[in-house]
């Protein structure tokens, strides 16, 4: 069959069987091939390559991502789609469809299945109200992963990508660079899409590194402090920290650990480096 990139075929698609878009799902179909070609040469897709894509919709980035790899996972959470796919998927049959919610699935034992042998490479185009928690969750499970090359709104992928004193930089700009090396690939206008979304988007790479780029003894406390000191924004890092419930150390004990860093005891998270949160963390949890 014909490309369901070309906006014409996505449309015939949709009407034949009688397609109604899920808000709830945030669906957006791409329809532009040259963006699609970016992502593949982003991801770097090659016949070794096993590849879990989330949210094929109706499967368009399916079908370019099936003729580049070895075998593609495709995991959507609409169970109305699953016929629509089994239908512009029938010439592939390297491509696995698995109906469920990706936040739920055992992703180790999905993604050791379909390569057991080497990294896996995730390729999305993600529904922006789940971003955040998609990304992290496959980074915190500490997946085997190449990298992940995924659409998403364009603020949170200015957001993955900047450094400290910027007003984008928060817990997620240091979740992501301590865990991947981030680039925008390309930004991609509302016109590429039916239904066109309310917002532009952007194709952001997350190479993954072999080792993080900060050593710290204490994965999760370092980021329970992150979270704490970006929950709120306008407070000192110490107040931040001192106002989180999960955090075990009181605003004393921040504050020293601060002076023995060299750092100011009125500092804010924002003006703070992924390595500054590190030590930080050593720190206080050495006392």
């Amino acid at each position: 069959m014909e490309k369901l990139s070309n906006p014409q075929i996505t449309i015939e698609t949709i009407k034949k069987y009688g397609f109604d878009f899920q808000k709830k799902y945030g669906q957006n179909f791409l329809i532009d091939g040259r963006v699609l070609e970016k992502i593949m040469d982003a991801a770097e897709i090659t016949k070794e390559d096993s590849v879990l894509e989330i949210g094929p919709g109706i499967g368009t980035m399916t079908q370019y991502l099936a003729e580049r790899a070895g075998r593609v996972a495709a995991v959507e959470i609409d169970p109305k789609l699953i016929p629509i796919l089994t239908d512009t998927l029938s010439e592939y049959p390297n491509v696995t469809i698995i109906q469920g919610d990706i936040l739920k699935l055992d992703l180790k034992a999905l993604v050791s299945e379909i390569s057991p042998d080497r990294p896996v490479k995730v390729v999305a185009n993600l529904p922006y109200y789940i971003t955040t928690p998609i990304i992290m969750g496959l980074f915190e499970q500490h997946i085997p992963l190449d990298n992940i090359t995924v659409m998403v709104q364009k603020e949170v992928a200015d957001r993955m990508q900047v450094g400290p004193g910027t007003k984008d930089y928060g817990a997620l700009s240091l979740a992501v660079q301590y865990y991947a090396k981030p680039y925008i690939v390309a930004n991609v206008p509302p016109n590429c899409f039916i239904p066109r979304p309310n917002v532009a988007s952007a194709v952001i790479r997350l190479t993954r590194y072999p080792a993080p780029p900060v050593t710290v003894k204490n994965e999760k406390l370092m980021f329970q402090l992150i979270r704490a000191s970006f929950n709120q924004r306008r407070k000192t890092l110490v107040n931040g920290i001192g106002n989180a419930p999960e955090v075990p150390f009181t605003k004393e004990e921040t504050t020293q650990a601060l002076i023995r860093l060299g750092l100011p005891s009125t500092v804010r998270g924002e003006a703070l480096t992924l390595e500054e949160f590190a030590r930080l963390s050593d720190e206080l949890e050495q006392g």
